[in-house]
């Protein structure tokens, strides 16, 4: 049977679904049965083998669904393979050097034991929702700094850990800040750079 993983998200203006989408397709391609969802659609999580959840980063907080959902959800996530990633800063930062997560993802990351965690470049162009980030835009400040070859990585490097049961990834990224292999049965369990506005 095909392992199961849920993508989840919490986006303002689209650009965290969008990654989301690029890291779906990826494990898709590598065989996997993957479901795409905003946080607020997603009412159980015990059908999936492994969990992605992102979040937006907005002045140095995850978005409040991906927050919302990762507390909702924790008894669930505690006990299968838990993937975070981050979409923020405003230019090459995140192409250049590993950027830590944020205080409300390292909080996730250490109490629900997550695999680990990755920060990819944002994306803040014309027609974005919120006064913050139409001045941005308005200043010039705004762009789309996704590397989605990088992000594309990041999902293949999901989906073979996926196919590996009861193993971590394959080996260590510069920012892989969770400290657990997946696998582990449900009996043994119990920023720098820019902030940005919404996602």
């Amino acid at each position: 049977m095909s392992t199961k993983v849920l993508v989840t998200y919490g986006t303002t203006n689209g650009s965290t679904a969008q990654i989301a989408e690029a890291i779906a397709d990826v494990l898709r391609g590598k065989g996997l049965t993957v479901d795409t969802l905003p946080p607020g659609s997603v009412t159980d999580v015990h059908g999936y083998d492994a969990v992605v959840l992102g979040g937006a980063l907005y002045a140095g907080r995850w978005h409040k669904d991906a927050r919302r959902f990762a507390r909702r959800h924790r008894r669930a996530l505690a006990v299968r393979p838990l993937w975070l990633f981050s979409s923020g800063p405003l230019d090459a930062t995140a192409s250049r050097r590993e950027i830590p997560p944020v205080r409300g993802v390292r909080k996730v990351l250490s109490r629900l034991d997550a695999v680990e965690h990755r920060t990819f470049g944002g994306c803040l162009e014309e027609g974005a929702k919120g006064l913050i980030a139409r001045k941005i835009v308005d200043s010039g400040k705004g762009g789309d700094f996704r590397d989605f070859t990088e992000i594309q990585r990041w999902a293949r490097r999901i989906a073979d850990a996926s196919s590996r049961p009861g193993q971590g990834p394959a080996g260590p990224t510069p920012e892989s800040s969770g400290t657990r292999a997946t696998g582990r049965s449900e009996a043994s369990r119990g920023g720098t750079g820019p902030a940005p506005p919404p996602r």
